[in-house]
């Protein structure tokens, strides 16, 4: 069936388009249409094969090298440095493993939210069937509490409102309308339509079903996310370049080395052990752990400030984003109507905390009286409950009825007090025709009708104002300006609500007619406080922030005012009729996508990317998961977020918070500042070495450092002093711009090269000093020994651009820790037996104080370089 439609169709052309009646189908044609149409389920294009996830955690340049070291150790002799680095391949595909099962259920959870079973029409005879067996034509029947589990047009409806947060984003429940909708609208805004997965919150409603699984807007939302490819995180991008680099420079001193050896008629098989042994050296296999170690670290820092890391590589991409696009409800929000203004005898009063303010003045009830009555009226015409907590109150019921009560609670109303005095006699409930509610309460001999409802609707019923005690005639000219007053308030991104009361005799029935008109209530999802200062940081730090909401651009625009965020606001209508070309030169002027749908802002994520971009996107429904799996870091919320936003997201907000993520983003720049330290510190004390051999084989001297010893140097020195650098502070992270960097070693290379030449001096100093007078194996332990103090005192200067003193010489006390085991390690094997298969040899106090000054010349040099840099 041809694909068309349905809000702008009347609901007889509706069903004539799908064949059906308001009788809905017969048995047999329903049964045609299954085997038509198909089950009403979201089925996978691909299964998901536990042995190729498996075997792609090893699709990894760096892996590869990794894996032909491991090799090589085992094949030589080596088994610890085969063990060691095996065991870093293996735990890094298992967790990678893991990532990749766990983001499987997000299409199990989009499955989750079709309810097993639905209320249909089939030869008008009402039933009850599988959901999975509905099928485009029939007529379902929902009330309060029912989830929807297929598209349908609305053909009848009683006071019917729907939560469709999980799908727009919209926070308030919507209401519905069995109206024709002639214009073009976005999503947000077909009010005649029902879709999967969202919720009735109040009223019955019978529905035509127009489609079924896949073809729903969930199940569009189910096949596309399922051809989206994961996004490599900046920190794998980098990992593979850097990986590429290593890998060539290896290879090629392995054939260097090699023909040297052979050149200078050294043995054949001890060239391949020293070759082998330089090439083990200088890859820094340690930095999967370190990679995954520093994660883990900062997830677990992260996890306490309200950050859970579902995706270790994410720490590190949240560091890295230059724009977040961040939803609004509950994430700048506080997801809470908060009454914000009240009008009421011609003035306005702004209501803060517990007070009430007139010209930024607390005034009393007790003399204003207009204000009290109103918010009496708005407790005495309102269905919202509250019950006594630890915390104070705990509020029931609709938002903007809670908001209501709470308000006056706070201001000394208390509404079961009352609602004590004041029984209720009749009840008119609110519906989307009358858009009013209305409660008959007794009060005293009295029978008085309070009620609420939109602006115009009160005033169109009102025949009289309050003005100071007084009741005035209300013309038609002071409705005109009284409903400017309330669009004054709209403009503020208020929703407005209109109160009026009306005393009736004891024989007259309930009438909205020739009502007394009291005043208006502004009300407002405010911004939670701690986010303006965070949007100030983003900006400080280089990242610009962006609002997609499903909300109303005034709405937005509003809120992103009282926070920062300002710029040009276009709606989905607008964005719709731009080309990706228009887009890719507007975007960065636009500030706030409102009205958003799922296609669009998988769209702006993905023109984003294409400008070269790093993306953060937040999102908490069923509608945010597409755009969540693409960005380069999806964060999910975790109060109000779906399974699916949470499952596919690399990152979940514990309490919905936008301020969590700017702490994110600071644990992000840490830790990866930490890798890079990490990396450059291995890269210029590893190549040293190297450069020591290289020399001894171009001026056919005796090999200064001997296979094993390399190896030992590599574990003994450089590897857990060097993991320890994951436990440094950050310096200054979020007074700088992000970083745009292709590789691990950008901007680090002189350094690598002026620390590995320094090292590579100083120890060949030492070197043809001893070789004249000492027997070989002692000069060999002293240049092993010297290579592993200067090391491991060298490491204290990468730790910081600042200086040792400012930096705090010993406040990082797991490298204190591991340095002290490193030193105790080499010590022990110096003087045990065990000195004797590396070829050492015991040294004496002599020897330790000649090569002392030598191992702390690269930690003073660069101190000092530190200082005149600065200066």
């Amino acid at each position: 069936m041809e694909e068309v439609t349905y809000y702008n169709k009347s609901i007889e052309d509706s069903l004539k388009v799908q064949k059906s009646s308001l009788n809905g189908l017969s048995q047999e044609e329903a049964q045609s249409r299954l085997q038509q149409y198909g089950k009403n389920e979201i089925t996978k294009k691909r299964k998901f094969h536990l042995l190729k996830v498996a075997l792609s955690q090893f699709k990894s340049f760096f892996i590869y090298i990794l894996i032909i070291a491991t090799v090589i150790s085992f094949s030589i002799g080596h088994s610890i440095d085969g063990f060691v680095i095996g065991s870093i391949v293996i735990l890094n595909a298992v967790i990678g493993f893991i990532q990749q099962f766990k983001a499987e259920k997000a299409i199990q959870d989009l499955k989750k939210m079709i309810i097993p079973v639905a209320t249909v029409l089939r030869n008008n005879v009402r039933m009850e069937i599988p959901s999975s067996d509905l099928v485009p034509g029939d007529i379902i029947i929902l009330e309060a509490g029912d989830k929807v589990s297929a598209d349908c047009r609305i053909i009848e409806e009683e006071n019917l409102g729907v939560n469709e947060s999980s799908l727009t984003g919209e926070s308030l429940p919507v209401s519905k309308t069995i109206d024709v909708i002639s214009n073009r609208v976005s999503l947000a805004e077909e009010k005649n339509m029902l879709f999967t997965g969202t919720q009735i919150t109040r009223g019955t409603v019978k529905a035509l079903v127009i489609n079924t699984g896949i073809k729903t807007v969930f199940g569009t939302i189910a096949e596309d996310l399922q051809d989206i490819e994961t996004v490599k995180t900046p920190i794998e991008k980098r990992l593979d370049k850097f990986s590429k680099q290593i890998g060539l420079i290896v290879l090629g001193m392995v054939v260097i080395i090699m023909l040297l050896g052979i050149s200078n008629k050294f043995d054949l098989v001890e060239m391949f052990l020293i070759s082998v042994a330089l090439a083990v050296s200088a890859i820094p296999e340690g930095l999967p752990a370190v990679l995954t170690l520093g994660f883990a670290i900062s997830s677990m820092i992260m996890s306490k400030k309200n950050v859970v890391i579902r995706k270790l590589p994410a720490v590190e991409a949240l560091g890295s984003v230059t724009v977040i696009c961040t939803d609004k409800t509950g994430t700048l929000t506080e997801e809470k109507m908060t009454i914000q203004e009240i009008f009421a005898n011609n003035q306005f009063y702004e209501k803060t905390e517990n007070k009430l303010l007139l010209d930024n003045q607390e005034i009393s009830l007790d003399v204003h009286k207009s204000a009290k009555h109103l918010l009496e009226t708005s407790c005495l015409c309102n269905n919202a409950r509250f019950e006594k907590s630890d915390n104070g109150y705990t509020y029931f019921g609709d938002p903007t009825e809670t908001a209501l009560v709470e308000a006056a609670m706070n201001l000394g109303i208390n509404k079961k007090e009352l609602i004590e005095q004041m029984p209720s006699l009749e009840k008119l409930e609110f519906d989307s025709e009358r858009k009013m509610m209305s409660v008959l309460r007794k009060v005293e001999n009295k029978r008085i009708l309070y009620v609420k409802g939109a602006p115009n609707k009160i005033l169109e019923s009102s025949t009289y104002e309050i003005i100071n005690g007084n009741l005035k005639k209300l013309t038609n000219k002071r409705k005109i300006e009284l409903l400017e007053q309330s669009r004054l308030m709209e403009k503020k991104a208020l929703r407005v609500l209109g109160f009026a009361i009306k005393e009736l005799s004891l024989k007259e029935t309930i009438s909205e007619e020739g009502l007394i008109f009291q005043g208006f209530a502004g009300m407002i999802d405010p911004p939670r406080k701690e986010v303006a200062a965070a949007i100030q940081e983003c900006k400080a730090a280089g990242i610009n922030v962006k609002i997609i909401t499903g909300d109303s651009p005034v709405t937005a625009k509003a809120i992103g005012e009282q926070i920062g965020i300002t710029g040009r606001v276009i709606t989905e209508l607008e964005l719709s009729s731009m080309s990706n070309l228009e887009l890719i030169r507007q975007i960065d002027e636009i500030a706030i996508f409102a009205r958003m749908t799922p296609e669009q802002k998988l769209r702006i994520t993905k023109i984003l990317q294409t400008k070269g971009e790093t993306v953060a996107i937040t999102g908490d429904g069923v509608n945010d998961a597409l755009a969540l799996k693409s960005a380069d870091v999806g964060i999910a919320m975790g109060k109000r977020g779906t399974d699916v936003s949470r499952d596919v997201a690399d990152i979940v907000l514990v309490d919905d918070n936008f301020a969590s993520i700017v702490e994110g983003v600071r644990e992000g720049r840490r830790t990866y500042d930490n890798i890079k330290k990490f990396t450059k510190y291995l890269l210029a004390v590893n190549f040293s070495e190297v450069g020591l051999v290289l020399f001894a084989l171009l001026a056919n001297l005796p090999l200064p450092i001997l296979p094993l010893q390399i190896l030992w140097m590599n574990i003994a020195s450089n590897s857990f002093p060097s993991l320890a650098l994951v436990f440094e502070k950050g310096e200054d992270v979020m007074i700088t711009k992000p970083r745009r960097e292709t590789s691990i070693l950008s901007g680090t290379m002189k350094y690598i090269v002026l620390s590995g030449v320094l090292a590579f001096l100083v120890e060949l100093v030492i070197f043809k000093i001893l070789l004249k007078d000492n027997p070989i194996e002692l000069t060999r332990t002293m240049v092993l020994t010297l290579g592993i103090l200067y090391e491991l005192l060298f490491i204290y200067t990468v730790r910081s651009e600042k200086s040792l003193f400012k930096a705090g010489a010993f406040s990082n006390r797991w490298l204190n820790y591991t340095i002290l085991f490193s030193l105790a390690l080499h010590i022990g094997l110096l003087y045990s037996p065990l000195g004797n298969l590396f070829s050492l040899v015991p040294l004496s106090l002599n020897n330790w104080l000649f090569i002392l000054p030598f191992a702390f010349s690269g930690l003073i040099i660069f101190e000092v370089a530190k200082f005149f840099k600065k200066k």
